[in-house]
């Protein structure tokens, strides 16, 4: 009988061993990160984050038992690990010498994934349970989202980052880590509303595209503080920030949104962000809103054992706030 005050089992997320047909959360692991612009490594984080889990206590103070819920990790796929080297590869040829041909293929492997993800999170939502894409950097949950739009009609995005991801195929790869949003908002189909937080990392095109893209409202790390030094609290802000969100919603967190210090080895650190009281008091805002989690992502977590302590965390939060938001 599982014991929740016990040691748990490392090989095994926080310990559990719940089926998909027994979760509430299924957690698909994307070890997927070859178009990462500064430093890789993020494809080592769904595996470092289930072992860093082994020592998550399991009563959350926030949302209580989780764990009773049900959340499941599915297997590591290896069609997924085969892609990410030979994308790596490709990717690396185009950066030392342009090679189109390289270019084209490491497009046909991000559709690939893309094709993985929508599909895994197609099954997950048609039972009726709650996908959750671990990355891996953050263009893994694009399929995700669109899946879960096709769904889900009129959907909204709460996006957590450093950056805005709103680039037009960043070095000409179609499925950039920082060409998501673009890719969500112009693609089909698209969420109605796109509600991001905590950026302060952008190129001068982008902003424009950020600030003209009808249903995006950016909140950037310095507004955000603008906000805090002249007075107003954390709280009367998050509640401004929720408001254009819908009845549903997706969570995507790029752990670099946070301040650095919590995820010192994500591909693109940057100073600023969220602290973790600000962060987790946003997402349980979302659960207690009313608004219902349709699913989530997280990614960009580094494989050191400090960045997976703190991602197996925040995993947790977001798995009591997508099933908070369901009670």
């Amino acid at each position: 009988m599982f014991d929740p005050d016990g040691p748990a089992d490392s090989s095994r997320l926080y310990g559990l061993d719940h089926t998909f047909d027994e979760a509430t959360v299924v957690i698909v692991p994307v070890p997927f990160d070859a178009t990462a612009s500064s430093r890789r490594g993020t494809m080592a984080a769904p595996e470092a984050i289930r072992y860093a889990s082994a020592q998550v206590d399991l009563h959350d103070l926030e949302f209580g038992d989780v764990w009773r819920a049900g959340i499941a990790l599915e297997p590591l796929d290896e069609r997924v690990q085969r892609w990410n080297v030979e994308a790596r590869e490709a990717v690396d040829r185009v950066r030392i010498d342009g090679s189109n041909a390289d270019r084209q293929r490491a497009n046909a492997i991000g559709d690939d994934v893309e094709r993985y993800v929508h599909d895994q999170t197609a099954r997950i939502l048609d039972a009726g349970k709650i996908p959750a894409i671990l990355g891996g950097d953050h263009s893994v949950p694009l399929g995700a989202v669109r899946a879960a739009v096709a769904r889900h009609p009129g959907l909204g995005v709460l996006h957590v980052d450093a950056h805005a991801d709103m680039r037009d195929h960043y070095e000409g790869f179609t499925h950039s880590h920082a060409s998501i949003f673009y890719n969500l908002v112009t693609g089909d189909p698209r969420p109605a509303t796109v509600v991001q937080v905590g950026i302060r990392d952008v190129g001068p095109q982008e902003w424009v595209r950020v600030r003209e893209t009808a249903g995006l409202r950016a909140w950037s790390d310095p507004e955000i503080g603008r906000a805090l030094v002249n007075g107003q609290t954390w709280g009367a802000l998050v509640e401004e920030i929720l408001a254009p969100l819908p009845a549903e919603v997706w969570l995507s967190v790029d752990i670099d949104g946070l301040q650095p210090n919590l995820c010192p080895n994500t591909g693109t650190p940057v100073p600023g962000g969220l602290d973790w009281t600000q962060v987790t008091h946003l997402v349980r805002r979302v659960a207690e809103s009313g608004r219902r989690v349709v699913g989530f992502d997280l990614v960009e977590v580094g494989p050191d054992e400090w960045d997976a302590n703190v991602g197996a965390r925040l995993l947790y939060k977001l798995c009591g706030a997508a099933v908070k938001s369901r009670s």
